[in-house]
């Protein structure tokens, strides 16, 4: 009998225990509510769905809200899919399918209220399931829709996250929720000072949410955590109108309401007693219908002084939503540490831009501020060398698939090729106009014109891709508000590596001595025995040469087009006329004189960057006024030339 008797509580035990883990009786028990769930009385059953701890319920919870569950004749619920007139039934428990009519069978439409809420419940499930993506997806729901019943569970959560970023951005998003939903006013101004040094936008966020005020107006002062005081003076206007919508006060009387009382009041050629004669102030306008109000013919008068009487009898105030004004002073004080990081931190981020453009000026200018400088030649078609290197590494790119490849072999290709036009234009054109400006303005002028339509010829007027690597894609995230992207700083990189060849050219080589020496003296130089006629030519075509590489450079940033080189063919010009013709760091100063200046108006002015180009422009005329020969001249005869 007792062997009989235990069997049978094994049994009962093992029925329970499976009845336990089926979730069909828990929803029968709700069977109403699951029907038919509302927003205010949904929220009991999710509390018991989620107190049991069952594995069926994140999916159920997921399939209830995207109106994927069905319940059949008999109130059984299943996860459904439609397929013409049969419906694939799926057991919430078992997971057995069976295919079926649709007659009969009713499908769940959660209203969007219902599946918010569900989507909080699920939330809970979510941040402990095993795939991280789940865990990532809850993170980010609790961080767009942020909620008091979210923090527990948040917190709960984070010892046992194992991905180490997903760790740290929960311990960041339980920060926030508990600065705004903590439980006790010491855990939320504890919060709060820790946010004193979170320059991101959702920490402001989250001190703004706690700094939400509303104005109002009153009789005398009201109870409660009082933001500030308003003086209504500031906006008399504003602030009486406060008043009349409130009902304190009566609306004030314009010149318009004046003239129509007045008009509608005439008796005997007299208006309130004054004679219509007398009516061409606005005094005697107001005296004939503050008689008329009198009377009751029309509305009390409100005059200047009246509402100003008005305004001081009433005190008008901003008072917080929050209540503690512990925690709003913490929050103001969080927020004033916040917005002076984040002043510091725009400040470093438009220096890295302008130090950015500034790199790109003096890559595009360099190699203008050789020819130039040590010619004399006004190159029109110097910012068409540039379109030739960006093409040029646009072609190299066709044949090699590897963009990090294709880009190092571009380089090279691009100083050889315009190198070579360099040479060719100095010796059919530029040699036989030395000394002769104009002439060689406008004769460059035609050159880079005749080199616009062929690059418009070969390659068509559509932009061209010139492709990063991989490696150059994306940006260097320092903070929220401090960020350039890879390409910039490649671009910051080979400017300074061409500064350095360029000054170990002309500082320690033979070339660059007999280019100082033509430079310095061309009369001087040719009876040394140096050749200036050739050193003319080698120095235009490493001019050119060099414009070739900034185009594979600014094209990997900029588009590619047969009118690219316009686009910096003026800022190239300035660049070496600011910085001092023929000087390797007066093109350098001149470049990031140009650099910071433009992002700076760029900054003052962000809606509108050609009125910022033509400040610069302004700017720069005046800059030439006091200082001709740029920030740094030139020494020697020809600094005299």
């Amino acid at each position: 009998m007792r062997a009989i008797f235990l069997a049978f509580a094994v049994l009962c035990g093992t029925c329970i225990k499976v009845q336990a883990q089926d979730l069909q009786p828990l929803l029968q028990t709700h069977a109403e509510e699951v029907a038919k769930p509302s927003r205010r009385s949904v929220g009991v059953m999710l509390d018991d769905l989620v107190a049991s701890g069952l594995p069926q319920v994140p999916r159920f919870l997921e399939q209830w809200a995207g109106r994927s569950v069905w319940q059949g004749p008999d109130g059984v619920f299943f996860f459904g899919t439609e397929d013409g007139d049969t419906l694939v039934l799926e057991d919430v428990d078992s997971g057995e399918t069976r295919t079926v009519p649709d007659d009969g069978y009713t499908q769940l439409r959660p209203n969007g209220g219902v599946r918010r809420v569900i989507g909080t419940a699920l939330v809970q499930f979510q941040l402990a399931d095993p795939d991280i993506a789940r865990r990532q997806s809850a993170v980010e729901s609790i961080a767009r829709r942020p909620a008091a019943d979210q923090l527990a569970p948040l917190v709960a959560s984070i010892d046992g996250e194992a991905d180490e970023e997903l760790r740290a951005r929960k311990i960041q998003l339980a920060n926030f929720l508990t600065a705004r939903f903590g439980e006790t006013a010491e855990a939320r101004i504890e919060a709060i000072n820790s946010l004193a040094a979170d320059t991101s936008v959702e920490a402001r966020s989250v001190l703004n949410q706690i700094l939400t005020r509303d104005t109002g107006v009153a009789s005398t002062e009201p109870e409660g955590n009082i933001a500030r005081i308003l003086d209504p003076m500031e906006a008399p206007d504003d602030f009486y109108a406060e008043l009349v919508e409130a009902g304190f006060a009566p609306a004030q009387t314009g010149p318009a309401t004046i003239r129509a009382a007045l008009e509608a009041n005439i008796d005997g050629g007299t208006v309130g007693g004054v004679p219509l004669a007398q009516l061409s102030t606005d005094a005697a306008r107001e005296r004939a219908y503050a008689a008329l109000a009198r009377d009751g013919l029309a509305p009390p008068l409100v005059t200047q002084t009246t509402r100003d009487a008005a305004l001081a009898a009433f005190v008008f105030y901003e008072l917080y939503d929050e209540d503690n004004a512990a925690i709003t002073e913490a929050a103001e004080a969080a927020l004033a540490s916040v917005e002076q990081r984040v002043a510091f931190a725009q400040a470093a981020d438009l220096a890295l831009d302008g130090l950015s453009l500034a790199s790109i000026y003096f890559l595009a200018a360099i190699g203008l501020a050789i020819t130039f400088g040590v010619m004399g030649v006004i190159n029109m078609a110097h910012g068409e060398f540039i379109m030739m290197g960006a093409y040029t590494g646009y072609v190299i790119q066709l044949f090699i698939p590897d963009y990090t490849i294709a880009i190092l072999v571009a380089l090279p290709v691009a100083f050889a090729v315009t190198f070579a036009a360099g040479v060719t234009m100095e010796r059919l054109v530029i040699r036989h106009l030395y000394h002769r400006p104009l002439e060689t303005l406008l004769a460059t002028f035609g050159i880079s014109i005749a080199l616009q339509q062929l690059a418009k010829n070969i390659f068509g007027t559509q932009a061209r891709p010139l492709t990063s690597p991989d490696w150059l894609s994306g940006a260097w995230v320092i903070s929220d508000v401090i960020q350039i992207s890879y390409i910039r700083i490649a671009i910051f990189v080979l400017a300074l590596l061409f500064l350095a060849l360029i000054l170990f050219v002309l500082k320690r080589t033979r070339l660059g001595l007999e280019v100082r020496a033509v430079t310095q003296n061309p009369g001087m130089a040719a009876s040394m025995g140096i050749n200036p006629d050739r050193i003319n030519m080698l120095t235009f075509g490493l001019g050119s040469g060099i414009a070739g590489i900034a185009g594979v450079a600014i094209g990997l940033y900029a588009k590619v087009t047969s009118e690219m080189g316009a686009d910096y063919i003026v800022q190239s010009f300035m660049t070496v006329v600011v910085g001092g013709v023929g000087n390797v760091w007066g093109t350098l100063a001149g470049a990031s004189l140009i650099g910071f200046l433009q992002k700076g108006i760029e900054w003052l002015n962000p809606s509108n960057t050609l009125a910022a180009q033509t400040y610069m422009i302004l700017f720069i005329i005046l800059f030439i006024q006091f200082r001709p020969k740029g920030i740094v001249a030139l020494k020697g005869r020809a600094a005299a030339d």
